[in-house]
């Protein structure tokens, strides 16, 4: 689990340049520090044309775009503008430019926070604009033999790539204080950061769980609306996922309730003050954190997005991924074991769901059958066994 390299991505960078060819604007949203201005670069790179970049954090940028409506509209080729959730109001403009005919320059837009920034954009620009979700590294971009390095420190790159273990938690630990004291103030959000990550802490302890608002609260002494908001806080900027329940007529009590995870492996481990993998392996948490790592991996091949949950009954059964795919219903389960087996709750979901099929993912090095159209899946094998 050592060494570092450059990765290159380019399944994103291809679909994005794909996305540019046929829109007038393509907005890459993710977490801070993922890589889109890095693949932004990669972009201007091969880029046949003028560039103008514009990075909002930047001051001298900034003040270049506090007229928008004089320096934008004449410019030509590919205008790339960076932190653009700093400036929403560049929305309605884009719109109005992404009209033009013929199309003089077409926009590639990056953002931090989605909540805001997808709200704006999709009003603005129905029609005109393509979302380009850019997480950090997934399983396919730095090979699947590095899987257990991926785990432990999540897919941020500078963590990734960081040389020693101990230079990884340390860049963790400090892009969680950033991400606190500053990130969120910048998005105009005014919290008190110590209260926000006593809140995000104590989150983490229900990760793989459902989400249960009231009894977070009472812990921190926060209302059920204080609650509310900093969790949509947490997920509008990609550090959290809330998996829905699927609800289906099946003559059984099902779990409404989401379940919560945080997205990123590395700042759930980091969250949780494990610094290496002794800590991990030894931890009561190890079997979730393999089930938001290994469910974060499965949601990242299939861009399955709003068509996957969770199934659970109030009998106990339940399954920790549910996906519709096209005419395929599809059922994943998370197992850190190197011989996983049929269980009774999988036979429950098998029927209930009337899954297509069943893949047992885990932590080992062969596949094998459990039973019919049951698979058990190695990590690594993942994308080629879906």
């Amino acid at each position: 689990m050592t060494g570092s390299h450059a990765i290159s991505r380019l399944e994103h960078t291809k679909r994005v340049k794909a996305s540019l060819r046929r829109f007038p604007v393509v907005a890459m949203v993710g977490p801070r520090q993922s890589g889109k201005t890095t693949l932004a670069r990669a972009i201007k790179e091969s880029w046949k044309g003028r560039i103008h970049w514009f990075d909002l954090e930047d001051p001298n940028d900034a003040v270049a775009l506090a007229q928008p409506g004089l320096s934008l509209p004449g410019l030509k080729g590919l205008v790339v503008i960076d932190e653009i959730q700093r400036v929403p109001d560049l929305f309605p403009l884009l719109r109005v430019l992404a009209d033009r005919k013929p199309l003089p320059a077409r926009f590639l837009v990056l953002g931090s926070a989605s909540g805001e920034l997808m709200r704006q954009g999709s009003e603005s620009l129905a029609g005109r604009v393509r979302f380009h979700e850019l997480p950090g590294f997934s399983l396919n971009e730095v090979d699947g033999a590095n899987w257990e390095r991926l785990w432990l420190r999540g897919g941020f790159p500078k963590s990734y790539l960081a040389a020693r273990e101990p230079d990884s938690f340390a860049w963790r630990e400090a892009f969680i204080e950033t991400f606190l004291e500053r990130d969120i103030p910048n998005l105009g959000l005014r919290l008190p950061a110590p209260q926000l990550r006593r809140f995000w802490i104590m989150a983490a302890h229900y990760h793989g769980q459902t989400w249960n608002s009231s009894e977070v609260g009472r812990s921190l002494g926060l209302s059920d609306k204080t609650m509310l908001h900093h969790l949509q806080i947490l997920e509008q900027t990609f550090m959290v996922r809330l998996l829905s329940p699927w609800h289906e007529n099946v003559g059984k009590r099902l779990v409404k309730t989401p379940k919560f995870y945080v997205r990123d492996s590395g700042l759930f481990h980091a969250l949780l003050g494990l610094k290496d993998e002794k800590a991990l392996l030894q931890h009561p948490k190890l079997g979730a954190s393999w089930e938001g790592f290994a469910l974060e991996e499965v949601l990242k091949i299939t861009g399955a997005g709003r068509n996957a949950f969770f199934w659970g009954t109030h009998g106990g059964a339940e399954l920790d991924l549910f996906i519709l795919d096209g005419n395929r219903r599809l059922g994943f389960e998370f197992k850190y074991s190197q011989a996983p087996s049929m269980t009774k709750s999988m036979h429950t979901a098998f029927s209930d769901l009337k899954l297509s099929r069943l893949v047992v993912v885990h932590p080992g090095n062969r596949a094998f059958a459990l039973a019919d159209k049951v698979e058990a899946v190695p990590l690594s094998m993942l994308e080629e066994r879906i």
